[in-house]
């Protein structure tokens, strides 16, 4: 089998300078490089540059994927944009944490032997959307990765789950894409979402928004405005809003209320329930499709059958055509005909009449062997 390897660096809150493009450019000669990204793909050869150091100084998401099933998606938010909360989710291998002095960086990382051949490019531009949903506070993709690690078997039975977010029912374009890059078991994340809020609780209303902004003084106002205006902050929405919602709430006593924390042996049992529960359910509607198609077909047979009614001298006909070519494939097309004529006969009560016909073309038939053995397999002789 080939070697397949994927690399791909978005930088999202300040472009590449053109001395950066040309640093990174030493690294690959074959590499698409703009202000914005870097992506490579290697099918022999191997990536000469630093990950880790490439994160750190240029770039705010990177993706690898390579065909022997690994996936790795990394991102870089500012640190004062991750709450303290969100060190409950780094467990094993699943989701890891480093740090620099301005930022912190999170890589999930997902593995599988058996996975199916598949390319990478795409998978960062379904993700991205990832990254201001952690520094908004939404954590449901750290939640996942931690289910991630329960999946693998990482974690001890006893271990108690972290945080629920809120939503993990109703999950979002990007979050779908992380649960297929992860290869998330359905089962397990539906088990998980059971103690998941709604997802409505977790923001504010156009009312209560309105309401935030009327209680700013005007100079904080203007402050905000001249910052958006000159673009000096990117993160500028995202801190607005995680403070609002945490002032609203504050204000109306409407706290996300955390809900009892299952451990992973309790996830784990319920997950298999699920699934049992799915794959009964998955054969009960496979069955009632295989009825519903069987008494369509039979209804359409019958409506054949009774077309076939009067017509029966022209068929008799056709099919002694069919047999006189000595070609098998005119002999199936015969088999075919003969065997409408004999339950259209049934459907008539006439079966004494297609016995007689029959009879007749076995004697006039007989010494063509092979006809009379297909005849025999269909039930149309003995």
């Amino acid at each position: 089998m080939s070697e397949y390897q994927y690399y791909e660096f978005q930088a999202l809150d300040t472009p590449l300078s053109s001395g950066q493009m040309a640093d990174l450019r030493a690294y690959s000669s074959r590499a698409r490089i703009t202000p914005a990204s870097f992506v490579n793909e290697y099918n022999w050869g191997r990536f000469k540059g630093n990950e880790t150091q490439w994160m750190e100084e240029y770039f705010d998401a990177y993706l690898y994927l390579a065909n022997w099933g690994t996936h790795f998606l990394e991102f870089r938010v500012p640190k004062e944009l991750l709450a303290n909360e969100a060190a409950s989710y780094w467990v094993g291998d699943s989701l890891t944490y480093r740090s620099t002095e301005s930022h912190a960086i999170l890589s999930f990382h997902s593995e599988c032997e058996d996975g199916e051949w598949e390319e990478g490019d795409g998978w960062l531009a379904a993700l991205i959307p990832l990254r201001a949903d952690i520094m908004d506070g939404d954590y449901r993709c750290l939640y996942l990765a931690w289910l991630m690690a329960v999946q693998g078997g990482h974690l001890p039975d006893d271990t108690e789950e972290p945080l629920v977010p809120a939503g993990l029912g109703t999950l979002s374009a990007p979050l779908e894409s992380l649960v297929d890059f992860l290869r998330i078991d359905e089962d397990l994340l539906v088990a998980a979402a059971e103690q998941s809020a709604e997802i409505a609780g977790r923001w504010m209303t156009d009312k209560q928004a309105a309401a935030w902004v009327a209680t700013l003084p005007v100079s904080e106002k203007d402050a905000i405005l001249v910052s958006l205006l000159k673009g000096q902050d990117p993160h500028l929405g995202s801190k607005l809003r995680r403070r609002a919602l945490r002032e609203i709430h504050a204000a109306n006593g409407s706290a996300e209320m955390e809900r009892g924390r299952r451990t992973v042996a309790e996830i784990m049992v319920r997950a298999e329930v699920l699934g049992k529960e799915r794959r009964e359910r998955e054969v009960r509607q496979h069955a009632r499709k295989q009825a519903e198609r069987a008494h369509k077909e039979a209804k359409q047979r019958e409506e054949r059958l009774k077309s076939i009614v009067g017509k029966e001298e022209s068929l008799w006909k056709e099919a002694e055509e069919l047999i006189a070519t000595k070609q098998p494939q005119k002999y199936g097309q015969a088999l075919a005909l003969l065997l409408d004529l004999r339950d259209a006969a049934a459907l008539v009560g006439q079966e004494d009449g297609f016995e007689a016909c029959m009879k007749a073309l076995h004697t006039k038939h007989a010494r063509k062997y092979a006809l009379a053995e297909r005849l025999r397999k269909a039930g149309l002789a003995e």
